[in-house]
């Protein structure tokens, strides 16, 4: 049968079977390899380019190998996801990015860090318990967990029939603020895989594209220690300005136990009276305006905006934050560089804040990678 042919016969058994456990998959399976794959990642854009209800630009290629057999019903903090099929029976679980919905940006500044593991009162009926790290010290983003919780428990039941089916593949893609979930995303699925609670061969590769930073430093080595070997990429453009986000303030309890200036002012103490006096002075102006700073981040991105997201989450019981902002860039690097042709066709302009941020130039420069 063609391979046409094939990928035909499985969208229309999908469609009509509504993820039942009846019917077979008839496609020709292949097997996802670890690495980042260029031609793989191009795809994917154009997967997640397809996330509006319109397209804002028209020119847009449309995917070659993926076709869309579910969009999700919009919930959460404005947050949806869909499901593609590929020719070859491999899935993709494609997360939508920010739209122009205030609450959709509302996900992105309620930014306060949260215990990468435990429990989210999110709706009256639902608690989200989650696992997404195994380390103590490892903290994410709060509004990105919250739409972690509604995505899973509605991505988790679509896996568990399309594995009945014979589908074992699945790429994870997501844009923006996409981008960002889809790391939470990866993170709660590979945990559940751990503690036996999804099937251990189901593989799961990730590309999160033009994303904002998650979660703290110790979420990002517990993310690229569970996606090594290259499950898991962070594609940016250079010239891009949201990689960068949100604001990321370092402090003392940031550092690891063994580091000397985690138990500075314990040596400190030790020194002789007037050198133990000005040392104190010196690291306290040093210590003190970080901390100072981070506490108020969590409360403007924490304590101030936990009233807004009541309104769309009535239920919602704010959890208590990580005392933390310190925001770091996670899993393995793909650097889009913007060179002097780059900026001829997309040029600097403050008055256009999402010029690189488009799927226009990541598309360009994936080209040229």
């Amino acid at each position: 049968m063609p391979i046409q042919l094939k990928k035909n016969v499985l969208i229309i058994c999908i469609t009509i079977c509504g993820f039942s456990n009846q019917f077979t998959c008839l496609a020709q399976s292949l097997e996802l390899r670890p690495g980042f794959d260029k031609d793989e990642f191009q795809e994917l854009l154009k997967v997640s380019s397809r996330q509006g209800d319109t397209l804002y630009n028209p020119d847009l290629p449309a995917p070659d190998q993926f076709k869309r057999i579910y969009r999700s019903a919009e919930m959460g903090l404005d947050n949806r996801w869909e499901l593609w099929i590929s020719e070859t029976n491999t899935a993709c679980i494609s997360i939508r990015g920010t739209t122009k919905k205030l609450v959709s940006w509302l996900d992105n500044f309620y930014a306060a860090m949260v215990p990468a593991t435990g429990s989210l009162i999110v709706e009256k009926n639902f608690t989200f318990n989650y696992k997404l790290s195994e380390d103590p010290k490892a903290a994410v983003h709060c509004g990105w967990l919250i739409s972690t919780a509604f995505l899973s428990r509605d991505i988790l039941p679509k896996i568990d029939s399309l594995y009945n089916s014979g589908i074992r593949n699945y790429l994870i893609m997501g844009h923006s603020q996409g981008g960002a979930i889809s790391y939470l995303l990866t993170a709660y699925l590979l945990n559940l895989q751990k503690e036996k609670r999804l099937s251990e061969d189901i593989t799961f590769k990730t590309y999160c594209s033009a994303a904002p930073k998650p979660g703290n430093l110790y979420f990002a080595y517990s993310y690229e220690n569970l996606t090594k070997g290259g499950w898991a990429f962070t594609v940016v453009n250079s010239a891009d300005w949201v990689p960068e986000a949100p604001f990321s303030i370092q402090t003392t309890m940031d550092f690891n136990p063994s580091n000397p200036f985690t138990n500075a002012l314990t040596t400190i103490r030790k020194a002789p009276f007037f050198k133990r006096i000005f040392i104190r002075s010196y690291f306290n102006s040093l210590d003190k305006p970080t901390k100072k700073a981070s506490r108020k981040f969590q409360k403007r991105l924490g304590n101030n905006l936990e009233q807004f997201i009541q309104k769309t989450l009535p239920d919602f019981s704010p959890p208590k934050y990580y005392n933390s902002n310190n925001y770091a860039r996670t899993g393995t690097s793909i650097i889009l560089y913007a060179d002097d042709s780059y900026y001829k066709l997309f040029p600097i302009d403050a008055n256009k804040l999402w010029t690189h941020h488009a799927f226009e130039p990541y598309l360009y420069l994936i080209k040229r990678y």
